[in-house]
């Protein structure tokens, strides 16, 4: 459990479209090439320290007939961000993908010390 030892806490969130492959043939959708995608997503302000931080699929659109496999994380957290992560293998064919995310954290007070 993360514990948060700062009255000043931070919750930031965002709702991105990681990729839509259906409109040109991409890798997703086809099933052929890179079955990952990763976007960089910067928080709106810095935290004191890395935040926790939760990704869901918010949308998602998949050929049915093949089965439906996916795996959606967040990667690299840092204190200004973190990359989005969503994957997926085998012959599942993916169209398009929304990930909500949302971070928790402690925000510096204005008062702190930085002396190193």
């Amino acid at each position: 459990m993360k514990r948060l030892e700062n009255h000043l806490i931070g919750i930031d969130q965002g709702d991105v479209i990681l990729f839509s492959d259906f409109e040109n043939d991409g890798e997703m959708w086809t099933g052929r090439g890179p079955r990952e995608r990763r976007r960089s997503i910067k928080f709106s302000e810095t935290y004191q320290t890395a935040p926790s931080v939760h990704v869901s699929i918010s949308m998602w659109d998949v050929d049915t007939k093949t089965p439906l496999r996916a795996d959606v994380s967040a990667d690299a957290v840092s204190p200004e961000g973190f990359d989005l992560v969503f994957r997926t293998w085998g012959d599942t064919r993916v169209a398009r993908v929304r990930v909500a995310w949302m971070s928790v954290g402690a925000l510096a007070e204005t008062d702190d010390w930085n002396l190193y």
